[in-house]
């Protein structure tokens, strides 16, 4: 009683909500059924503080007056379909404003940046409103590049943004991603504001807005583990939701394997940029990768007499080129993914036979 008024009243009820959103993933972490292993529970409490971390990147700290990119995935972000051969980043983008890209091309064989648009709130993006890859732009002798985003048309590659427009997010892909030299990306306003301003209202407006994205994300995940297969793969999509690429094939599977058993994966895959195959725990994210080969791809597969390709997913170690480990896990997810691909790939084969047997 009479004491001094609490300061930013708003922000303070919005982060109050904030935390209460955190508790409740923990909630369903604990509370999911089936029930998660041991393993999985402790993936699954880094996936929180991982989308609680982009979603203070992309609402809390994102300012589209001046923009920058930063990392939305890697080895200690995982979170949404995440990769061992990738680099992905955010930045977020005024629909009034026009932006310069540079960038310098590395030793990328696929990259891209798409704007999505859609609402502002914390809800995914619902669609995308243009995308530019390699194909489209010029690249000097150094690998430099440059792009325009922006409401009216441009000179060069250029994305024309909407009124929805929302953000920029980047790609790039590397077959040796722990040597290989990475794509530089830049990103200035044209026109930038002359100053910063912030008040209470907007700031638990950008709160909300993290809360609203996390319990979104909570609603995709764990996703269901069923059997050993891969099913049909999907072509490019004509419309995509959230965050996904407009330039890639995909199929997802799953395996349920003893600790004797192996998962042999054969298949075909068509021309194409780049391809990988991904194991996930429930939560959409890769193993840890830095101790072991949890992703494969088409650089990395030593494929068969005919160009096709035998992959083997077990537990340890079947003495075949293309091992794929599950790193502690007896049952997850698999993904693949076939960026600019001349076809829609072959549904790859699947077979469980014991470790002992992998040829």
């Amino acid at each position: 009683m009479g004491g001094r008024p609490r300061q930013a009243p708003q922000t303070s009820a919005a982060f109050a909500e904030l935390v209460d959103a955190v508790r409740e993933l923990e909630e369903k972490l604990q509370g999911a059924d089936p029930p998660l292993d041991d393993v999985t529970v402790l993936e699954g409490y880094k996936w929180i503080l991982s989308i609680l971390q982009v979603g203070s990147d992309a609402y809390v700290w994102a300012d589209p007056g001046r923009p920058r990119f930063v990392d939305i995935v890697g080895p200690y972000k995982k979170w949404g379909g995440d990769n061992a051969d990738a680099f992905y980043q955010y930045a977020p983008i005024d629909p009034a404003r026009t932006y310069r890209v540079r960038g310098r091309r590395g030793d990328a064989v696929y990259l891209s940046l798409t704007v999505y648009g859609g609402p502002d709130d914390g809800r995914y993006s619902e669609r995308i409103v243009g995308s530019v890859n390699d194909r489209d732009l010029a690249f000097d002798a150094d690998g430099g590049f440059e792009l325009g985003i922006g409401p009216e048309p441009g000179d060069g590659p250029w994305i024309t943004t909407a009124p929805d427009a929302v953000c920029a997010i980047t790609r790039d892909y590397l077959v040796e991603p722990t040597t290989g030299r990475r794509v530089e990306w830049a990103i200035e306003a044209v026109d930038p504001p002359a100053a910063f301003t912030q008040d209470d209202a907007e700031l638990a407006r950008r709160l909300r807005a993290t809360t609203t994205w996390m319990r979104q994300q909570a609603t995709i995940v764990p996703l269901p583990v069923e059997g050993n297969g891969v099913d049909e793969p999907y072509p490019v999509p004509t419309t995509t939701f959230g965050w996904a690429a407009g330039d890639a094939a995909y199929a997802m599977g799953s395996f349920d394997l003893a600790e004797d058993e192996a998962l042999v994966i054969e298949g075909r895959s068509p021309a194409c940029a780049f391809w990988n195959l991904c194991l996930w725990n429930p939560f959409l994210h890769t193993y840890n990768y830095d101790y072991e080969q949890v992703t494969i791809n088409g650089g990395q597969v030593q494929p068969e007499a005919d160009g096709s390709w035998r992959i083997v997913v077990a537990a340890r170690d079947p003495a075949h080129p293309n091992w794929v480990s599950t790193a502690g896990h007896r049952r997850g997810r698999l993904w693949f993914r076939w960026f600019l691909p001349e076809a829609v790939p072959e549904r790859p084969r699947t077979a469980v036979v014991p470790v002992a047997e992998v040829r």
